[in-house]
C-alpha cells in the first residue's frame, strides 16, 4: 500500500471525525462516552496544532485512513520535553504498517521540537494498541486499577513511553511546529 502522510488541515476534520467516532461508540478505547461535535473537535485540533504535529496518512487516492498527533502531557514548565501520543486508524487500514509509518514521522517531528519523552495512555483491554505500541519501541511503565468507567464496567488504564531523544544536560525549551 502506498500512502502520504502530512500535516492535517481544516478540511481534514470532517473525515478524521468519522474515523474516531466508532472508538467512541463501539469501543474503549477512547474515553470519550459521545462523540464530540465537528466544533470541539475543531478547536481541539487548533489548541494541538498551534505547538504538536497533527499529522494524516492518506491513500493514492487521497482518502484519508488515519491520524495521529502529540498533545502536552502536562501544563507545567517542567514537563515540556514530554507528550502524550495518539492515533486513530480506520479499519481498513490496521494491519498494514501504517501507523508505524505515522508514528515514525510523528516522532521525527518531535525530535526537531526537542521532545525527548512520548507517553501513551491505553485502555488495558485494547491489546493490540498496547502490541503495536511494543513493536514501536513503547515500554510498559504503570497500570492504573479502575481509573476509567465505561459500557457498565470499570476499566483499567496502561501507561507506556518512548525515550526518542538523548537527555540533554542543558535541555532547550520546546520548538513549535
Amino acid at each position: 500500500m502506498t500512502f502520504n502522510i502530512r500535516s492535517a488541515q481544516l478540511a481534514d476534520l470532517p473525515t478524521l471525525l468519522q474515523i474516531y467516532a466508532p472508538f467512541v461508540t463501539d469501543s474503549t478505547a477512547t474515553f470519550d462516552e459521545t462523540v464530540p461535535t465537528l466544533v470541539d473537535f475543531t478547536q481541539q485540533f487548533l489548541d494541538i496544532q498551534k505547538t504538536y504535529p497533527y499529522l494524516v496518512v492518506e491513500n493514492e487516492q487521497g482518502a484519508l485512513l488515519g491520524y495521529c498527533y502529540a498533545h502536552a502531557y502536562n501544563s507545567r514548565l517542567a514537563y515540556q520535553w514530554s507528550v502524550e501520543t495518539t492515533i486513530y486508524l480506520a479499519k481498513d487500514a490496521r494491519g498494514q504498517h501504517v501507523g508505524k509509518k505515522l508514528y515514525q514521522v510523528l516522532e521525527q517531528k518531535l525530535m526537531q521540537q526537542n521532545i525527548v519523552n512520548c507517553f501513551a495512555c491505553i485502555t488495558a483491554e485494547n491489546a493490540s494498541s498496547i502490541a503495536f505500541h511494543h513493536k514501536q519501541g513503547y515500554k510498559t511503565v504503570g497500570r492504573f486499577k479502575n481509573s476509567g468507567y465505561k459500557f457498565g464496567h470499570w476499566l483499567d488504564t496502561v501507561w507506556m513511553e518512548k525515550q526518542i531523544s538523548d537527555l540533554p544536560n542543558q535541555p532547550q525549551p520546546i520548538l513549535s511546529s
